[in-house]
Order: C-alpha cells, then structure tokens, then sequence
C-alpha cells in the first residue's frame, strides 16, 4: 500500500524544512513540482543557497519579490513560513 501524496501545503512545508537545514537539493525536487508564485519564489531561495544567483534572480522574477541576495536567505525562509502560514489561513 502506497503512502497517501502529502497536500501542497505539507509539500512546501517540507521544503521550507530542507532550506533551513542547508539541504536545498531535496527542497528542489520539491519545489520544482509546483507551479505556484510561491513555490517561484522557494525556488529562488534554492539555487541562492547553491550559489546560482542568476538562476535565482530568474525565479525571484516569476515572482512578486525581489532578490535580496545571498545574504537574506534566512531572513527569506522566516518570510516564506510566514506566507505559507497566511495561505492556510486563507
């Protein structure tokens, strides 16, 4: 018996989980599944933390942020969480 597919929002959790652990290869296989503006903007937050800022501002611009750079990327997990969170309330 398979496990039940985890919902989007426990999906972007977990990757939220894997950026701020420093593993943004598994948030990636995560985050490039989803078609979402937030799911865009974890994708940016990924290929900063792999030091591929062009790519990163690439996804920051498919986006309604900007690219802060590399220094504000736990800043830009703190915020992301947030945003997430206000989406389930929604």
């Amino acid at each position: 018996m398979s496990s039940p597919t985890p919902s989007r929002q426990e999906s972007l959790t977990r990757a939220l989980d894997f950026l701020a652990a420093g593993e943004w290869q598994r948030a990636h296989e995560i985050v490039q599944e989803d078609k979402s503006e937030l799911a865009a903007w974890l994708h940016g937050i990924v290929h900063t933390l792999e030091g591929d800022l062009d790519n990163a501002r690439y996804w920051y611009r498919r986006t309604t942020r900007e690219f802060p750079g590399s220094a504000a990327v736990q800043r830009e997990i703190a915020a992301a969480r947030l945003a997430l969170a206000e989406e389930q309330r929604a």
